[in-house]
């Protein structure tokens, strides 16, 4: 069902704000002309069913795409969707779109489903790490910079220009998957966390020896309040804090995102001629699961596309949209009623409502380091 436009009162208006006030030509002016997004199933918008067939059936895609087809793990747009209308910008493609002759011109997108910060073992379920989306990422580069001398106007204008790679904007928001990947194995935290983030500098220093000079960072969100989680390791409600959330999880989602953010302090110094923004998504979307009434949501973490029924509606067993013979009879995982009341889409993901919330409030600024306002500093990625 598709969200109705008037639930939130402040989220249009703030995403129709920064959308008018990004593209007047009157009042400011973008200085870059590129988007490059490198990621987890958070931001994939197409890579992972690309790259290797990944079928999402009905109802993903059905809020705002009609269709699974557009490969994200949503009922509609994600959060870097929102963010690149907001910025007047089309939706980014997946590197590997091969069909509809894709544009790059104002970006790629890196991110697939499933994918970690560490380097992908035989049994993930993406074989896109961190390091293989830099190294496509690198390959596209080198070929766009390879083909104006070719001299072949019509794929040129698929492309991005030379100065997009110096000039455009990286973001990243991945290493979810590592932390949960660190729960299931049992791998100590403090063992965990210094590895990931070891493999997350080295891949931000590539990308800067390569010219990049503009960061965007989100930090991870609140993995104990996922519906997966919770019913994987949330059996004792002693486990549970006030909101029914994995304290565990929590903890270490503050932990990794506590020293994410001294990372990113100390590329800020390190990378004097660079812009290095770091994003509390975790706050945000903590704020989302514990005040959801008062931002016009009924349900913070029970999936609305799932099977059991209150209080989690999801079964590990089966997932959304899939129909199974589970104890002798056979059973779907459907979409509900309104998604827009919803936080929680699948046990893993957010319905298009919750990051439609979320995106709105990264548009404040408030969450940043540094922050930025619409009406003092400004994002790195704009000038005036």
């Amino acid at each position: 069902m598709a969200i109705s436009l008037t639930k939130f009162f402040a989220i249009p208006l703030m995403l129709t704000m920064c959308s008018t006030i990004f593209r007047s030509g009157s009042s400011s002016v973008f200085h870059y002309p590129a988007v490059f997004n490198f990621g987890d199933s958070n931001s994939d918008t197409g890579e992972l069913l690309a790259g290797k067939g990944f079928r999402l059936p009905l109802p993903y895609g059905e809020t705002y795409f009609q269709s699974p087809s557009s490969g994200r793990f949503c009922n509609g747009r994600l959060i870097v969707d929102f963010l690149m209308e907001a910025m007047g910008k089309p939706h980014l493609r997946a590197y590997l779109e091969s069909v509809g002759r894709p544009s790059f011109r104002k970006g790629c997108n890196y991110a697939a489903g499933g994918s970690t910060v560490l380097p992908a073992t035989a049994a993930s379920v993406s074989p896109f790490a961190f390091g293989v989306q830099l190294n496509q990422f690198l390959h596209f580069k080198d070929r766009v910079l390879r083909l104006p001398a070719k001299g072949n106007k019509k794929v040129n204008k698929l492309l991005p220009v030379e100065k997009s790679f110096k000039k455009g904007v990286y973001m990243f928001d991945i290493g979810q998957n590592d932390l949960t990947a660190a729960f299931y194995s049992k791998t100590p935290l403090d063992q965990a966390i210094p590895t990931i983030l070891t493999e997350f500098q080295t891949g931000l220093q590539r990308l800067y020896e390569n010219g990049a000079r503009h960061f965007w960072i989100h930090n991870t969100g609140p993995l104990g309040c996922l519906a997966q989680n919770i019913a994987t390791f949330g059996t004792d409600p002693s486990k549970l804090d006030e909101f029914g959330c994995l304290i565990s999880h929590n903890q270490a989602a503050n932990l990794f995102n506590s020293q994410l953010h001294a990372l990113c302090k100390t590329l800020q110094s390190q990378y004097a001629d660079a812009t290095v923004t770091y994003v509390d998504i975790y706050a945000i979307k903590f704020n989302l699961v514990a005040n959801y009434s008062q931002l016009g949501f009924e349900q913070p973490i029970m999936t609305c596309c799932g099977y059991g029924g209150p209080p989690l509606n999801y079964d590990n067993r089966i997932t959304c949209g899939l129909t199974k013979t589970l104890d002798g009879k056979v059973v779907t995982a459907k979409g509900c009623n309104d998604s827009s009341k919803y936080v929680n889409w699948d046990g893993t993901h957010y319905t298009e409502a919750a990051n439609e919330y979320v995106s709105s409030q990264i548009l404040t600024g408030k969450y940043s380091d540094p922050p930025f306002s619409l009406d003092h500093k400004r994002p790195f990625f704009l000038k005036f």
